[in-house]
């Protein structure tokens, strides 16, 4: 729900849809700012390794402070962790229709989501990947991220179901939805059409109650 009033004062300019959706000059900073200190961190960690690269030196490269690379980043991991496919998800998640089941529109949005990636953003989601399975430390970090990631969707699945997050019916649905994402991305290596079908698969086997 917007904020704005639903009529402008007289002589005052009222913002177009397009303007009104729009993100701030606040929210666009803040956004580069992330995107420049993940950008150089990744650099890093393929020029001289994950665990030889300090939060220090990659906040050095982006210009910030090690302080401001905490308020975008908890850890060090989480500049491997976080991206920003679980924004794209969650918004196209947002976006489905209300009356479509829980896992199709889980199915849909992530298929949306993944339209709006370009190239260089594919290549990116490998290459942490790559980091999440090779390096220890990233690597114990993704369950504390993963279980993150079922609270963020199981709060937009109870938005669409009129249910409480914290219901076990939901946690369910969404763990399960996220698990076979995760099985199908680790299969398709890559591959995002290959991810994209066996994904849609994997939810079909969940819809009809796993067969075997």
């Amino acid at each position: 729900m917007s904020a704005l009033p639903d009529h402008a004062a007289p002589g005052q300019h009222r913002p177009t849809h397009h303007e009104a959706a729009r993100p701030g000059l606040r929210e666009r900073k803040k956004a580069k700012t992330r995107a420049a200190i993940r950008q150089h961190a990744l650099r890093l960690f393929r020029e001289q390794g994950y665990d030889a690269t300090t939060v220090e030196q990659i906040a050095a490269a982006a210009e910030v402070s090690p302080s401001t690379f905490f308020r975008y980043f908890p850890t060090k991991e989480d500049v491997v962790l976080q991206d920003d496919m679980e924004l794209l998800w969650i918004d196209a998640l947002r976006a489905q229709p209300p009356d479509l089941p829980p896992l199709e529109a889980l199915r849909a949005s992530l298929h949306d989501a993944f339209a709006n990636l370009s190239a260089d953003d594919l290549a990116q989601i490998r290459e942490t990947t790559d980091f999440a399975l090779s390096v220890p430390a990233v690597r114990a970090r993704m369950w504390d991220e993963f279980a993150r990631t079922i609270q963020v969707m199981g709060t937009a699945i109870a938005e669409r179901t009129g249910r409480n997050p914290d219901d076990f019916e939901v946690r369910t649905l969404v763990g399960a939805a996220l698990g076979v994402a995760m099985s199908s991305w680790f299969s398709a290596q890559g591959d995002t059409e290959r991810f994209m079908t066996e994904y849609a698969r994997a939810l079909e086997l969940l819809l009809t109650g796993l067969p075997l």
